[in-house]
């Protein structure tokens, strides 16, 4: 069975039959992982994912502290969702917002101590559970060549951005 558009003429169906269940299934499984790190992420720490991956951001930039627009592209996300979002963080101590010195235009946003505690308490269960739901359910050579689909992926979206 192939998956065609009617009406177009391709020498080649869109997916085959194995390809289009194997993209499900990558689908519905990265998001079931997601989903279910999220989950435990909430339940250990009190963070949410999209707390933790601002956290963990921050954590990694030169004097945890990064611009609002490098932050949002940083995460992949929007800069209106991101300026909710740091709201929310903002008012919980874990993270400020501050006029950006170099040019005055727009915001750096930095680490709190509260913020740095916070993360670096949810790092050790989420990391766990990173080893537990992933690393562990696949041999050595299955988590390589994961390593090399997701390089792959990446390298095919990052020339298509780029075009």
């Amino acid at each position: 069975m192939t998956v065609n558009t009617p009406g177009r003429r391709n020498k080649r169906p869109l997916l085959t039959a194995e390809e289009l269940r194997t993209w499900r299934e990558f689908i519905e499984t990265a998001e079931a992982l997601r989903t279910e790190l999220a989950s435990r992420l909430q339940n250990e720490s009190g963070l949410s994912a999209g707390d933790y991956a601002v956290l963990l951001a921050l954590s990694e930039a030169p004097g945890r502290r990064l611009r609002s627009s490098d932050l949002a592209a940083n995460i992949g996300w929007e800069r209106s969702r991101l300026s909710h979002h740091l709201g929310r963080m903002e008012r919980r101590g874990l993270i400020r917002r501050e006029e950006c010195g170099a040019d005055g235009r727009g915001a750096e946003v930095v680490l709190e101590t509260s913020g740095a505690e916070a993360f670096r308490r949810a790092s050790v269960p989420h990391l766990r559970a990173v080893r537990e739901l992933f690393v562990d359910a696949l041999t050595p050579a299955e988590l390589a060549a994961a390593g090399e689909v997701t390089k792959a992926l990446r390298a095919r979206l990052d020339s298509s951005r780029a075009t």
